[in-house]
């Protein structure tokens, strides 16, 4: 998992590269900006996960749980605020899409996509937690 963490985690931080060349053809630039950022914090913050893994004290289930918990919640994060800057949504992030909002279908995918990212990310590292704390 470790390995997997760091490559996952290096890019993550490429995507969000790429993403913030793209910024100025996106129908939300800012939103693009916001993608950009989170694809390189993100990327960032799966690799610093890697290298703390091993420290983490858990049964293989819950690691397991944590790891695909990490992984969809970090780049789910990136490509829903991606999604968000190329359909022109917004519902979900007001102040980031500067009050725009695309269609309803659109606002759904990227709507649920960004409610699942914080329901896994926060069991992600509520888990982490436990792990490196109570061990």
């Amino acid at each position: 998992m470790v390995d997997a963490l760091l490559a996952s985690g290096l890019a993550l931080f490429f995507a969000g590269l790429v993403s913030g060349l793209v910024i100025p053809k996106l129908a939300i630039p800012r939103m693009g900006l916001t993608s950009h950022l989170e694809g390189t914090s993100n990327g960032m913050f799966l690799i610093l996960a890697g290298l703390i893994w091993d420290r983490i004290d858990l049964s293989d289930v819950w690691l397991q749980i944590a790891f695909w918990c990490l992984l969809y919640g970090t780049w789910a994060n990136w490509g829903a605020t991606l999604l968000a800057a190329i359909w022109g949504t917004g519902k979900i992030s007001p102040i980031g899409s500067g009050g725009r909002t695309g269609k309803p279908v659109h606002e759904g995918i990227v709507t649920t996509m960004l409610i699942l990212v914080g329901i896994t990310d926060m069991i992600a590292v509520a888990i982490m937690f436990v792990g490196l704390v109570w061990r």
